[in-house]
């Protein structure tokens, strides 16, 4: 189902034995927003991936209804499915651009926590990187204006024989991402608010691509990939470079937040193409893995002009409700080897035995390990809700076995025939 490209949707899911009722009001915004995407699937488990920017079809018989009133300024749409379902998930794609829905019932305001890992797995050494802040305001203050709760992930994964693009990265990260980025001030946040902040961090990316080009240190053919995790109140907001790989976790169902730009994404080969680039036995230009990356100045033209090798992300935007649980970042070495499905019923099992977010990264990189994966681990898991205060049962008493001798047991057998 394709909704109209100039709406701002929010949803209210009622839910009935047979039939499930989606209430959407929209306003008509200035900008529009090609090619949204509405796909509606049940929540029953088996978990499912709906990655960002595909339709998703149902193995049973949907009916859709559409009704538009006009009322009072507003537009409504009144859609009924009928299904077999009790419950159902809706989740928006819109090929990487901004979506934003809110939901009108919820006034959710995530409780953020973290874990990272990182291990250098089969290879010499390790050439990852990775940050993660919980509070963004305890080291750099309200640097958007508003007082909300902000958190900033990222992972850099290097490449070229050496971490240094992904080190140097790291290392001026707050400065290339928030301080040189020109941030938006707001004391509220809004439409136009989130499309300044969005091309903030489009810059902030191409800031630190023309950074690793001036810096001595930094060899030309070294670079990384990137993919950074910003969190602002209920906002979340993924810019991916490369195939890193950001993965929600929305009621039990993964929900992919990025796209791996890799030679064999059609549309990434297309783009490549069209700048004069080529794909050789899966490689751009017969010799690296990614179509989009940071550093690797040896394959990009000069400052200005398009390359097929970029490092413009894509970028993604959500509002987080009290159906996301958490949100796992990791570099190719664990996609690699495992399935969005599998990292998180891996994750969300972890956080059931002990919610402890590092100890599901460190169980997520060990998984990986154990699959045999050939590349450096890095992962970092964010929960989204308080740590689950566990009261100290009572253990039962301890029973001891002893053994009954022939005598006793002739008697109870005696007894027991009796009765």
């Amino acid at each position: 189902m394709i909704a109209s490209p100039k709406m701002t949707a929010e949803a209210e899911v009622l839910c009935q034995q047979s039939i499930s009722v989606l209430d959407f009001q929209y306003l008509h915004v200035s900008n529009p927003i090609d090619n949204h995407f509405l796909d509606v699937s049940t929540t029953t488990p088996p978990q499912k991936t709906f990655p960002i920017g595909c339709e998703v079809g149902a193995s049973e018989s949907v009916s859709i209804e559409i009704i538009r009133s006009e009322s009072e300024g507003k537009g409504k749409l009144h859609i009924a499915i009928q299904t077999q379902a009790s419950q159902l998930v809706v989740s928006w794609k819109n090929s990487f651009q901004t979506t934003v829905i809110e939901p009108s019932a919820t006034k959710f305001v995530p409780s953020i926590r973290s874990g990272s890992h990182t291990d250098k797995g089969y290879r010499e050494s390790n050439e990852d990187e990775h940050i993660h802040v919980d509070d963004l305001s305890a080291h750099l203050g309200y640097i958007f204006g508003c007082p909300l709760p902000s958190a900033f992930y990222a992972v850099f994964d290097g490449h070229g024989g050496s971490n240094a693009a992904a080190a140097f990265v790291k290392e001026n990260a707050m400065r290339l991402f928030f301080e040189d980025a020109n941030l938006p001030q707001a004391s509220d946040i809004d439409e136009l608010f989130l499309e300044m902040l969005e091309g903030s961090h489009r810059k902030a990316f191409l800031l630190a691509d023309q950074a690793l080009a001036e810096e001595c240190s930094v060899p030309v053919s070294c670079g990384t990939t990137a993919l950074t995790a910003l969190i602002l109140g209920r906002h979340l907001i993924v810019a991916n470079a490369g195939d890193c790989r950001a993965v929600l976790c929305r009621k039990g169902v993964a929900v992919q937040m990025s796209q791996d730009h890799r030679p064999s994404y059609s549309q990434e080969r297309e783009r490549v193409e069209m700048l004069g680039g080529y794909i050789e036995y899966g490689y751009l230009n017969g010799d690296l893995a990614v179509t989009r990356a940071l550093g690797d100045w040896y394959m990009k033209f000069p400052l200005g002009s398009a390359s097929p090798l970029t490092a413009e992300p894509e970028v993604q935007q959500i509002m987080l409700t009290e159906d996301d649980e958490f949100l796992i970042v990791a570099c190719d070495g664990i996609w690699d080897v495992m399935s969005n499905e599998d990292a998180v019923s891996l994750v969300r099992r972890g956080l059931r035995r002990h919610d402890d977010p590092h100890q599901c990264a460190r169980e997520l990189v060990n998984e990986a390990l154990r699959l045999s994966t050939s590349d450096n681990l890095t992962a970092i898991v964010v929960c989204f809700t308080s740590p689950v205060c566990r009261e100290s049962t009572p253990q039962r008493p301890r029973l001891r076995c002893c053994s009954l001798s022939e005598e006793a047991r002739n008697r109870l057998r005696s007894l027991l025939k009796g009765n």
